[in-house]
């Protein structure tokens, strides 16, 4: 009960903490614009690490690499640290559980980064309805534009609504329930 327990908490505080470095990253490679109230709580709360990371690890081009680096390291954190929890001994165990930790920590890192582009299109969605004026519609809208540009062209307007977003939501669904948890499963086998 007490292992569950603190698995539950150290999992929520590192998959906050990766999305945080990932916001900032994607916010970094969308060029959103860095004066609104989100995109200064992102840069508040990771720059206890990113800002150091820097002075070590360069920019690659519009790629944030120190933020990417620093989701990866605490995934790999978080996956070490929850089997720690659970009594597997890494130490002992062959090459194949360090690729098995490896490759859960690039999957989860991958799930968050589609999860943020979900409630960042459904809080885009949501805005436009209620207030498009609001300062955080310019984020917003830039996150969204990549992924939402495309199926503009392809999905029509129905009645003028446009279902881009349903259609981005459902894909990114549909990849997620589809592509990463049966990674994940088989490479928890490896475990």
């Amino acid at each position: 009960m007490f292992t569950a327990a603190v698995s539950f908490v150290f999992e929520i505080v590192l998959d906050l903490l990766t999305g945080a470095f990932l916001l900032r990253c994607i916010l970094q490679l969308a060029r959103a614009p860095f004066q609104n109230p989100i995109s200064q709580l992102v840069v508040a709360v990771t720059n206890f690490a990113v800002r150091p990371a820097r002075r070590i690890i360069p920019a690659l081009g519009r790629l944030d690499t120190s933020s990417l680096l620093l989701a990866l390291l605490t995934q790999l954190l978080l996956q070490c640290g929850l089997l720690w929890l659970h009594d597997v001994a890494i130490s002992a165990t062959g090459a194949s559980v360090y690729a098995a930790i490896f490759g859960l920590a690039a999957l989860s890192l991958v799930k968050i980064t589609l999860y943020i582009l979900l409630y960042v299109i459904i809080a885009q969605v949501l805005l436009s309805w209620i207030n498009p004026y609001t300062p955080v519609a310019p984020v917003l809208e830039s996150l969204t534009y990549p992924i939402l540009r495309p199926l503009r062209r392809i999905v029509p307007t129905l009645g003028g609504v446009d279902l881009s977003p349903l259609v981005a939501c459902i894909g990114i669904e549909v990849l997620v329930l589809f592509v990463i948890t049966p990674l994940t499963g088989k490479l928890l086998h490896l475990l």
